[in-house]
């Protein structure tokens, strides 16, 4: 039998929480990223070709977690722009290898330096922000893991 429902106030919802700070912190990224042109996504996708470069679309979109109908039209833009290089592998045309390009390598210090500094604004010691993003991950992980259709109504619930 479910767990008796109990009204949740807006501002007790976890979902509402977790949703003001992402659109927050888009927001936050929009300005930290706007002297470089990039999008929150786009500087995402550098950040994965930086640790590892380069990648497949599916590997890339799997690091960052989007899929190739939002990761396609982004990496075009970025190659527009400079930020990378997109070539088809020579041993399975179906496949499309993704690099960062030279201006990507030569921009990464300033544009940590610029994104570390504005994270700073946020007044968190590397502990306390540490311990909020394992939070924010375990939270996360467990709403990955949960099927709501798995949830049993009873009729007086209803």
């Amino acid at each position: 039998m479910a767990t008796p429902t109990k009204n949740i106030l807006l501002d007790e919802q976890l979902c509402f929480a977790l949703y003001t700070a992402s659109k927050r912190f888009n927001r936050f990224y929009a300005d930290a990223l706007a002297p470089f042109k990039l999008t929150y996504p786009q500087y995402i996708t550098l950040l994965a070709l930086w640790e590892n470069s380069p990648m497949t679309v599916r590997e890339l979109g799997s690091h960052v977690n989007l899929d190739s109908g939002t990761l396609t039209p982004l990496l075009k833009r970025m190659q527009t722009q400079g930020w990378v290089e997109r070539k088809r592998d020579e041993n399975d045309e179906r496949q499309v290898n993704i690099s960062l390009s030279q201006k990507a390598i030569d921009a990464k210090p300033e544009i940590f330096a610029h994104v570390n500094s504005c994270m700073d604004l946020l007044g968190m010691d590397e502990k306390t922000y540490n311990e909020t993003r394992n939070i924010v991950n375990f939270a996360s992980e467990r709403i990955k893991a949960a099927d709501p259709k798995q949830v049993k109504f009873s009729d007086d619930q209803l």
